[in-house]
């Protein structure tokens, strides 16, 4: 790596692949900007915001409109603030171009979920960045839960006096929009880097007792940084009582679990159940089983976008209705 020249206010790195710090970020932004979710009549539906929004003005592409929806949501995963590996010497500036894409919307979305990994190490300064960021999108509320990186140092102690105010236990909760019910849970305090995820005994009895109130028809979204389904349990990519949860949530017609923590977009249906794994706004990791271990992976920034974000892996066990429909961009006539 190199100092750009000093009299160029925007370039300060240029990488050994030529792309400049600027045309990093620009193509990290796109890889890993979030997913907007935009639900009518109970259902619904997810966008991959680079493929809606034009990279160079930030708005809707030319033909393309969205359909009306009760109201619309957009999800972001893995910020790791802190980090400044090869893999992305700039976890700010493209957490930033994140941002700016949430602000181009055409309809500001009705609150933010950030499925965790905040931070890289836990540390006060990584969390006021990442505040200090996140107070610029044009939303009216932002709903958290922690990653493992997120407890690395203090056991959650510095993220629960910060992000886990109203939450019971150990930052989980849950709260209700246009007739959905959304249940934030923590599956990253007992475990260790690289293990699987575990919800606990506590957290699952709470989770008992938050829906039984519920009807069956009642749309659920939960969120939660490790997938609830085993991925890859050789990376640790999964959570260990995640059965027990679900049996808890297979009687509603309409359950969509969203997660972040592998990097990259994969997409499960089981039943009424749909899972959403989302990309990093950070950096990306390998597909499962194509690396001796999981981890941060420096590509070339021209394949960013390719290697995130852009391809589904779905897997359907059962012929149902879909909590989460992913779908083509709607275009003119």
């Amino acid at each position: 790596m190199k100092k750009a020249k000093q009299e160029d206010p925007i370039s300060v790195i240029e990488s050994e692949d030529g792309i400049d710090r600027a045309g990093f970020i620009k193509c990290m932004a796109w890889a890993g900007t979030g997913v907007l979710w935009m639900l009518s009549g109970g259902g619904l539906k997810s966008y991959g915001m680079s493929q809606l929004l034009d990279k160079d003005t930030g708005r809707l592409k030319p033909g393309i409109s969205l359909p009306k929806a009760d109201f619309s949501f957009v999800q972001i995963s893995d910020s790791h603030i802190g980090f400044n590996k090869a893999a992305n010497p700039d976890v700010m500036g493209t957490l930033q171009a994140a941002i700016d894409k949430i602000n181009g919307l055409p309809t500001a979305p009705s609150f933010v979920l950030h499925t965790g990994d905040l931070s890289h190490l836990s540390q006060k300064d990584e969390f006021d960045a990442l505040d200090q960021s996140l107070k610029n999108i044009k939303t009216d509320r932002i709903f958290y839960v922690p990653g493992e990186h997120d407890v690395l140092n203090d056991g959650g102690k510095s993220y629960l006096e910060r992000y886990g105010k109203g939450t019971k236990g150990q930052g989980w909760y849950s709260f209700d929009k246009e007739g959905v019910h959304f249940i934030g849970l923590n599956n990253v305090f007992d475990t260790s880097e690289g293990g699987l995820g575990s919800l606990g005994a506590d957290q699952l009895a709470w989770l008992a007792d938050d829906l039984k109130g519920l009807s069956n028809s009642t749309p659920i979204v939960v969120f939660a940084h490790i997938p609830l389904w085993a991925v890859y349990p050789q990376w640790g990519w999964g959570t260990r009582d995640s059965e027990q949860a679900l049996s808890l949530l297979r009687r509603f017609g309409s359950v969509s679990v969203l997660n972040g923590h592998i990097h990259q977009t994969m997409l499960k249906v089981e039943g009424n159940i749909t899972f959403h794994t989302a990309t990093s706004t950070a950096f990306p990791q390998p597909k499962p089983g194509t690396a001796p271990a999981p981890g941060p992976m420096k590509v070339p920034a021209e394949q960013l976008r390719g290697l995130l974000g852009l391809t589904s892996v779905v897997y359907q066990e059962h012929a149902s209705s879909l909590a989460i429909t992913d779908t083509a961009l709607i275009t003119a006539p």
